[in-house]
C-alpha cells in the first residue's frame, strides 16, 4: 500500500496557487489599465475636438461628452493617486 505524502499535496497546492495568480489582477494591474483608459479617453477627446474644429461633421455634443468624460477620468485618477500617497504617509508613520 502506497501513501501519498505531502509531496503530492504541495504539487496540487502550487498548481492551484499559480492558476489563482494568473486569473487575479492586483492593484498595479488595475491602476495600469485605468491609466491607459484615461490616456485613451483624452486622445479621443482631442481627436473629436480637432475634427470638430476642422469641420469634419462631428456634432458639438459628442465633443462635449468626450471632453467631460476625459476630465472626469483624470479627476478620478488624481484622487486615487492622492489617496494612495495619503495611505503611504500614514503607513510610514506607524511604529514597527
Amino acid at each position: 500500500m502506497k501513501i501519498n505524502g505531502l509531496n503530492n499535496f504541495n504539487v496540487n497546492f502550487n498548481k492551484e496557487l499559480q492558476e489563482k495568480k494568473s486569473t487575479e489582477s492586483g492593484f498595479k494591474d488595475v491602476l495600469g489599465s485605468f491609466i491607459k483608459d484615461v490616456s485613451a479617453s483624452e486622445k479621443k477627446a482631442k481627436k473629436l475636438t480637432e475634427d470638430f474644429v476642422m469641420g469634419k461633421g462631428v456634432p458639438i455634443h459628442e465633443v462635449m461628452i468626450a471632453g467631460e468624460e476625459a476630465k472626469t477620468n483624470l479627476e478620478l485618477l488624481v484622487e486615487i493617486r492622492n489617496k494612495a500617497i495619503e495611505t503611504y504617509k500614514e503607513l510610514t508613520k506607524m511604529p514597527i
